[in-house]
């Protein structure tokens, strides 16, 4: 067979119905889905019966899916987990036309700030690091002395951000309170 996809053997076959339907969805991330079959050993169900699909089973070149609606015709089994395809093919014996959509790559692209939280080092993290475990450190400075949420030179740099220059649109809450701050007790309060 030149196609993707496993025909059932003749021992395996003595067990197996035939059934014709629908995808119902299928998870091309995953590699599984469901049909839906409405007829079964050529009979038309008063129910659709749902039948357990894997990306192994499907005829067709290539990435191997199916498109949610997709008419099929398969074999199928009744197993311990239920009803499961044995051999899916589309109308006739033809290839399965399959999905548009494909997944997204599984090895993320990584920015230029990800960085080892063991070492410090660009272009790996932790569970892959050549080294031995370091001290725990904070991840914004490097200090060994305290933790990123203790930081006083992040602390610093989010202070300085978020104060505006001068001449620009007034003062910030906590610039504000600063300037409450050192005005005298007198001026706060009126006293009778």
């Amino acid at each position: 067979m030149a196609a993707g996809g496993c025909e059932p053997s003749a021992e395996e076959a003595a067990g197996l119905s035939r059934g014709s339907g629908v995808c119902k969805w299928f998870n091309v991330r995953m590699g599984f889905g469901f049909l839906s079959m409405s007829s079964r050993d050529g009979a038309p169900l008063d129910e659709p019966l749902d039948v357990f699909v894997h990306q192994s089973k499907l005829y067709m070149e290539g990435f191997r899916s199916l498109r949610e609606g997709e008419p099929v015709e398969f074999t199928f089994k009744r197993s311990s987990k239920g009803l499961e395809s044995v051999y899916v093919s589309g109308p006739n014996g033809a290839p399965c036309l399959g999905s548009e959509r494909r997944p997204k790559s599984g090895q993320k692209q990584r920015s230029k700030a990800d960085r080892c939280y063991n070492c410090g080092g660009p272009g790996h993290h932790a569970k892959e690091c050549q080294l031995p475990p370091q001290p725990k450190k904070c991840h914004f400075c490097q200090s060994v002395s305290h933790m990123v949420a203790n930081c006083p030179v992040k602390a610093q740099q989010q202070l300085y951000h978020h104060h505006p220059s001068a001449g620009s649109q007034g003062t910030t809450q906590r610039a504000h309170e600063e300037e409450q701050s050192r005005v005298a007790p007198s001026e706060h309060f009126e006293c009778d």
